[in-house]
This record gives structure tokens, C-alpha cells and sequence, in this order.
């Protein structure tokens, strides 16, 4: 949950456009009223000065505070609720650690490169990404939850419960990629709309739940089946209830897959709540909007599924090589299916000094939609010679792999480390933007980070 304070000018100007980060405080102390309204949706009463608040922003106060805040209708407005008083930073999400915040509503957040590191991705850094508003905590009691299986192409329309689902069907644990389709959006030009990731939309945790396979087969797969798509319990930003925030899908042979999970568990434990607890789904090497959290409902489809972000240009890139700056027509847009092949340094971090007389340990993680990583390697003269690193192999299908090796700098000065990835069908990461597409989608070229040898 984001302490929802958000990016604004100082209240002086009014502008409504994002120019810094104020904290709680600031906002509170330049105008009490106004900040009550930017923060959380609350407007004030000229009669009762006590002011009310809009559904949605009620639900942002009290996903920040953890629970019903039970006199909401009588707490003064102007008030920083005592709970949030003793916080001094701009953003804090409970539960994560060292992410950046690109958004608050919806709530965007990606992992430094050398918060990466590990072989599998701790809680606090994985990254967020939400299309709206994550559901309020006393809406997540996994005692409650249920899902439901539906469709055109459902033979027996069902609904579980959590625990039903847990105590019928064989567990599974596997660690699986999970990325942002629009990770290293950040280097197009012309500047691609949306998040502005860099290379943090990325992580590897170890996942916990059920095969959706089994989950459908229960249901009965007709045989026109052709797609699934899910529906989860998160908010449209505009308070609508009527629409949904995102309901994507896959092909019903990915959805089949033995990878394919409805997971309830991560590294062990609950998944965070702004990662999709108490239920969400995975689908290995494919990209994270597919992949469903707080899903509530899955529908078997006799056709592609038509939810929201299916259609338009929403996840999806040209058919054919676009200029870029190209207005592409819907019709030319496909469905983004796999991710390409990629890695990323995750030590050192990027503007360290280092002596130029010692060799320098790097390292990082590797990844490809389908297949295995063949090969890593690492350049210090900007991709003219190319050194290959050692590479583990993968945990299993869909993990990530670590990889590796030691440089050399021949003299003092500004060096760049750079490092490329090859998988196992040959297909190579560019050194260069790959190419242009209008949403800034799939950008897999060479990650590089900077060293200053003293």
C-alpha cells in the first residue's frame, strides 16, 4: 500500500502538473484543505468544516492505514491521520524497500538494477505495476476469497474457494521471470507514452500455487476453446465500478501449460498485497499483464478475449518495422506473446570508483521468454571486444540465470561495462534500441552501467 502522497508543484503555483515529490508534511502545511483533496480525494463542507470524502478517497486513506477507519465521517479535515504523522519520506510502501516510485495512481514502482542481485528476488524488491487501484485490506481476507470459472467454453461454471483450491489440487513451486512488457520503455525517442521504466520492471521470485491446467479441466474445456482471460479485484481509476482496471489473457495452450500457475504464495510466504495477494496468476516467460493479480474470475473463451487492454494499441506492437514516430493503424498491431532474450548487471552498481590496477567481479541475471540463455557476455570498449562470462543453469523453465566474470582496465579513466545476452536459438540482445514501436514495448537492448577506474 503507497502512503498515497503524490507528484505536484508546491501548492503556491496550482499547477496540476508533476514537477517534485512533496512529502505529507509539505502538502499539509501549505494548505491543509487542498492537500486533503490532492492526497485523498476529500472535499470540504463550508458548513461543518468536518468535509466528506469521495468513495475512492475514503478507500486510499484507509489502504494506506491498514483498516476502516471507523469515525471516518467525523475526523476534521486538514488532518494528517496520527498513524502517517511520524513518516518523513515522499512514498513509503509497506512491505518494499529501495524501489523508485514512477506513479501513485496507478501505483508504478521499479527495483534498481543492484537491488537485483539475488538469485531469487526477495518480496521488498520486487517491482509494481498496477492499471488501478489495488483493493483495500479488508477486502483481501484469503479466508473469503473465491474465484470463479466461467465462459462461453466452460462446460461447468464453478466457484471455489480459496481453501478449496488449496486442499483439491497437487501444490507446485517454481521460480518464474516476471516482467513488464514495457520495461526500458524510458530509451525510445520519440519518447513512448506511459511508465517510464528503466531497467527495473523486472524479478525472479520462486512462486507457490496450483496448475491453472488442472483448475479448467475440473470446469470442463469445450473443444472451441480458443483463449482465457481473468478478472481481478483492483479499482478502475475512475471509480466506475462498472469497469475494470485491466482483464487481459493468453491462448487457452498457454493457459494449459504445466508452468501456467494460479499462485497463492511467494518465496514462501504471502505474496504482497501490491503484488496481487491473496491470488494472482503466472504464466512463464510471458509478459506481466498476462498475468493477472487479485484475480476473482476466469472466463474460457470460444474467441480472443476482448477485456480491457486486449484491444487498441494496449500491449501489442506493429506487425511489420515502423519509422519511429510512426502512427501505426490498430489493425497492424499483434498481441505481444513472449519476451525477448535479456540481462541486466546487477554489481557493481553503476558510478562506483574502482582501482584501474584490480580486476573488478561483475555480474547480474539473464533471461529469455522461451527457451534458455545460451551465452553472456561483456564488453568495456563499447561492443568492440566481447569477453563471455560464466552462466548457471536455470532452476527451472522460465527462471532467470546468473551469470558471472571478471574485466580489466588497461588505464585510469571513464569506462562503460556493457553485457549481452544470447539464447539458445541465437537470437542476441542489440546494442542499440531495437525497433521503435509507438507504446515503447519489449526494448531489450544491451544494459551498461558506468565505472570510473582510479
Amino acid at each position: 500500500m503507497l502512503l498515497p502522497t503524490r507528484s505536484f508543484a508546491p501548492m503556491s503555483n496550482q499547477s496540476p502538473l508533476p514537477e517534485k515529490q512533496a512529502g505529507l508534511h509539505q502538502l499539509y502545511s501549505e494548505d491543509p484543505q487542498r492537500a486533503d483533496e490532492i492526497v485523498w480525494g476529500r472535499k470540504v463542507n463550508p458548513l461543518s468544516r468536518r468535509g466528506f470524502f469521495e468513495r475512492l478517497g475514503l478507500a486510499s486513506m484507509t489502504a494506506a492505514i491498514g483498516s476502516e477507519i471507523v469515525f471516518a465521517d467525523k475526523m476534521p479535515s486538514g488532518l494528517i491521520p496520527a498513524a502517517l504523522a511520524q513518516s518523513t519520506e515522499p512514498f513509503l510502501i509497506p512491505g518494499k524497500e529501495g524501489l523508485s516510485v514512477m506513479n501513485d495512481r496507478p501505483l508504478v514502482a521499479e527495483t534498481p538494477a543492484h537491488l537485483l542481485d539475488d538469485a531469487i528476488t526477495p518480496a521488498k524488491h520486487l517491482f509494481i505495476r498496477n492499471n488501478g487501484l489495488a483493493p483495500a485490506p479488508e477486502l483481501l481476507d484469503a479466508d473469503k476469497w473465491t474465484l470463479e470459472i466461467a465462459g462461453e467454453s466452460c462446460e461447468k461454471p464453478t466457484t471455489f474457494t480459496l481453501k478449496e483450491l488449496k486442499e483439491k489440487f497437487t501444490h507446485h513451486t517454481l521460480q518464474m521471470v516476471l516482467e513488464c512488457a514495457g520495461n526500458g520503455r524510458s530509451e525510445f525517442n520519440p519518447p513512448a507514452t506511459g511508465n517510464q521504466w528503466t531497467t527495473g520492471g523486472v524479478g525472479c521470485p520462486k512462486w507457490t500455487g496450483i496448475r491453472l491446467a488442472d483448475v479448467l479441466k475440473h470446469c470442463g474445456i469445450k473443444k472451441d476453446a480458443v483463449y482465457i482471460g481473468y478478472y481481478g479485484a483492483d479499482a478502475h481509476l475512475s471509480g466506475d465500478p462498472k469497469k475494470n482496471a485491466i482483464s487481459r489473457g493468453v491462448p487457452i495452450a498457454k493457459a494449459l501449460e504445466d508452468e501456467s500457475l494460479l499462485v497463492f504464495a511467494m518465496n514462501g510466504e504471502d505474496i504482497p498485497v501490491q503484488n496481487g495477494h491473496p491470488l494472482r496468476l503466472m504464466f512463464g516467460g510471458w509478459a506481466a499483464s498476462t498475468c493477472g493479480k487479485w484475480v476473482k474470475k476466469i472466463v474460457i473463451r470460444d474467441r480472443e478475449h476482448d477485456g480491457e487492454k486486449m484491444k487498441g494499441h494496449s500491449y501489442r506492437m506493429p506487425h511489420y518495422p515502423v519509422a519511429p514516430g510512426t502512427k501505426v493503424p490498430e489493425e497492424d498491431m499483434v498481441i505481444i506473446a513472449e519476451m525477448p532474450v535479456k540481462s541486466l548487471i546487477t554489481f557493481p552498481k553503476s558510478g562506483i570508483t574502482h582501482p584501474a590496477a584490480d580486476k573488478l567481479a561483475v555480474r547480474g541475471q539473464a533471461w529469455v521468454g522461451e527457451g534458455a540463455v545460451a551465452s553472456v557476455e561483456v564488453s568495456i570498449d563499447f561492443g568492440i571486444t566481447w569477453q563471455k562470462a560464466q552462466i548457471e543453469k536455470p532452476a527451472n523453465r522460465y527462471a532467470w540465470q546468473q551469470w558471472r566474470t571478471e574485466v580489466s582496465f588497461p588505464k585510469k579513466g571513464y569506462y562503460e561495462i556493457w553485457a549481452r545476452a544470447t539464447d539458445d536459438q541465437g537470437r542476441s540482445q542489440p546494442m542499440v534500441l531495437p525497433g521503435w514501436n509507438p507504446e515503447g514495448y519489449l526494448n531489450n537492448s544491451c544494459h551498461r552501467l558506468a565505472i570510473q577506474a582510479a
